[in-house]
């Protein structure tokens, strides 16, 4: 259980030092017409995409997630929705930093991390649930959503006070794309020096 127990650890420590390569690096693309703007349209759509997920995701899981399996909605076309989207955020972030360095090195970590993190959650999942769960993998795939699987009920219970803080955290990719235009401001201004420049 070593991924998951130290999932939020690493998030912090790796998105600490995207934060400082964003601050301290320019971007080589910004110069080039169309590219710079395109990066940071795509990456608002994506993060905007992520918010979204994660907080349908937070529906069916609010109140849920330990006392039964939950398989409807996000969760009937992929058994870790929340992780996909969150990748998909850290990936808008990478290019609303207007660069194609930083998306590259979210999608690598996430990639090294988030199997081990799956892994460790399936395990405890199979303990807890058995032969139900064992079930589920077989229909359901682990990490890309498979769409024409998708099923749910007309009516949901919610726990909405768990709802609320899933609703506040989706809330902090619209502030890390805040910052990163801040970062960016302060560097036009020379407030920030600017080190060297990353694609």
């Amino acid at each position: 259980m070593f991924y998951a127990r130290h999932r939020s650890e690493f998030s912090r420590v790796f998105g600490i030092g995207i934060l400082l390569l964003s601050l301290f690096c320019g971007r080589m693309l910004e110069n080039v017409p169309g590219v710079s703007d395109s990066l940071y349209f795509i990456g608002v759509i994506l993060v905007g995409a992520a918010m979204m997920g994660r907080l349908w995701c937070a529906v069916y899981i609010s109140g849920h997630k330990d006392s039964r399996l939950v398989k409807e909605g996000p969760y009937s076309i992929s058994r870790n929705p929340l992780y996909f989207c969150n990748m998909v955020g850290g990936v808008g972030i990478g290019l609303a930093s207007e660069t194609l360095l930083l998306p590259a090195l979210i999608i690598l970590g996430f990639a090294l991390w988030y199997p081990g993190v799956i892994r460790d959650e399936e395990t405890r999942l199979l303990r807890q649930f058995g032969a139900e769960f064992e079930r589920y993998c077989h229909v359901t795939p682990r990490f890309f959503p498979r769409l024409s699987l998708f099923h749910a009920p007309e009516t949901y219970s919610v726990n909405t006070r768990v709802f609320g803080r899933e609703l506040l955290r989706s809330f902090l990719f619209i502030g890390v794309l805040g910052l990163l235009e801040q970062i960016e401001a302060l560097q036009e201004i020379g407030i920030i020096s600017i080190v060297g420049k990353i694609w």
